[in-house]
């Protein structure tokens, strides 16, 4: 689900089921990068958030989905909004697993607290037993 204040007329959706499914991910942001005009830093801020999110769900939650947009905001600006979603055990404290480190996995734990650096705007809703969903958008400047 992409913020109300945005305008994005053409999201899709992309399943996060297998393995090949990251790089399927990963190949449709750079796409999406490339074609609103973002320099090769922002791209690939854009693309490694992506990754990591994706990696997230389909590790952690069991596989999930990724919706993908190139966005407005009500100033004009152009941004890529992504929402990954998965229906896995949810994040207990998102505090703790915000903090660069933590890991439930072999990961060295830069995954969410590294992927909120590297957007603009970022957003997660989590409940125990149900999933998680965050949304990111990384704006043009």
């Amino acid at each position: 689900m992409l913020p109300d204040e945005l305008t994005a007329p053409e999201a899709r959706t992309h399943a996060v089921r297998a393995e090949e499914d990251l790089l399927t991910a990963r190949h449709a942001v750079r796409a999406d990068a490339v074609a609103a005009g973002f320099s090769i830093v922002d791209q690939t801020k854009i693309v490694t958030a992506a990754s990591e999110l994706v990696r997230n769900a389909y590790i952690h939650g069991g596989g999930g989905t990724m919706t993908i947009a190139t966005v407005r905001d009500l100033q004009g600006r152009t941004g890529i909004a992504l929402s990954v979603r998965d229906e896995g055990p949810g994040i207990e404290d998102v505090e703790l697993a915000m903090t660069d480190g933590f890991s439930t996995g072999a990961g060295l734990g830069h995954g969410l607290g590294g992927t909120r650096r590297l957007v603009d705007e970022f957003t997660i809703d989590t409940t125990p037993g149900e999933g998680t969903t965050v949304t990111v958008v990384r704006w043009k400047p």
